[in-house]
């Protein structure tokens, strides 16, 4: 059982007036963690999944807890909290260099089939290769 941890700086493209990042760009790079998540560690990549499938969001809980700033590195960290048969709840924090929480919570993701004519999506399981290579990342929290 692990973490999927990335490190991502903070770049003048996330910041706002105020020189800290901007709360949608969080939202950002929590969609590129999880992205490089499926490629990197589940070997399934967006580019090649999303020919007939996809990953929608659809629960998202954030607390954010403190300020992160221009030139700052975060680490972003994700981990399975639970694994259903076509979803998959994932818990995610990211810290700063002084190992303060900036921001955490969790993402709720549906493995979703797209119809022949792409119009439509339906919810379908996870093969078992796939549940396999997403239970490494179970990590029971109490």
């Amino acid at each position: 059982m692990k973490y999927f941890i990335k490190q991502e700086k903070i770049r003048f493209q996330h910041i706002d007036y105020a020189g800290i990042v901007f709360y949608p760009r969080f939202l950002e790079m929590l969609n590129c963690l999880v992205e490089d998540w499926f490629e990197e560690a589940l070997e399934r990549p967006f580019a090649k999944m999303h020919e007939t499938n996809g990953i929608p969001t659809v629960d998202l809980k954030i607390q954010f807890k403190n300020a992160a700033r221009l030139g700052e590195v975060l680490s972003k960290k994700l981990w399975v909290k639970e694994l259903k048969s076509s979803s998959v709840i994932c818990g995610f924090q990211f810290t700063n260099e002084k190992e303060q929480t900036v921001l955490e919570g969790e993402v709720t993701l549906v493995n979703v089939a797209f119809n022949e004519k792409r119009n439509g999506i339906k919810a379908e399981a996870f093969n078992d290769d796939m549940k396999e290579k997403i239970n490494k990342f179970v990590i029971q929290t109490v």
